[in-house]
């Protein structure tokens, strides 16, 4: 593996361009280059079991919070990630207790503890998800909670076309 340097935008492009927690700057370059290559494999999600409820089968919470308009009246990305991270944990509270094997390379990004949050980074900024026992951290661009929101829903059962309409909202 080598080392190149890259100037500070063109970082933050590639950084932005991440489809899921833990992809590689290479992994990403070969996407977007659309070349050939190894990729760097991702952890498999587990089938939904007894023990892992899957989600609630009409997703009448999330539906409900799309049709309603209430998304698109927030101004602001935090305040709609909240509102959906909210909703999830009143459809689903046992499944969203997954979201505190969501991390990154160096942050934690769900805990019960607001403390282990602000230990995982300088700047983490952790807030109470409304109406729930958990905190997330919020100093993070709004490709990164959308990021956030999918492995969620994804590790909850939801389907694919119902996570990107909800991260398209958020």
């Amino acid at each position: 593996m080598k080392t190149i340097e890259l100037d500070d935008d063109l970082y933050l492009f590639i950084a932005s361009q991440t489809r899921h927690i833990g992809e590689s700057a290479s992994d990403i370059l070969r996407r977007l280059l659309e070349q050939p290559g190894q990729l760097t494999p991702v952890a498999p999600v587990a089938a939904p079991t007894q023990s892992q409820p899957q989600a609630v089968a009409d997703a009448l919470g999330l539906e409900a919070l799309l049709d309603s308009g209430e998304l698109q009246k927030e101004e602001k990305s935090i305040n709609r990630f909240m509102l959906v991270l909210s909703t999830l944990y009143r459809d689903n509270p046992e499944g969203f207790t997954q979201a505190t094997e969501i991390k990154g390379r160096k942050r934690v990004y769900f805990s019960r503890d607001p403390e282990a949050l602000r230990a995982s980074g300088s700047t983490t900024k952790p807030k109470p998800v409304p109406d729930t026992p958990f905190w997330v951290i919020t100093n993070t661009n709004t490709s990164r909670k959308q990021n956030m929101v999918a492995q969620l829903m994804t590790s909850m059962g939801y389907d694919e076309d119902l996570t990107a309409r909800v991260c398209g909202a958020v």
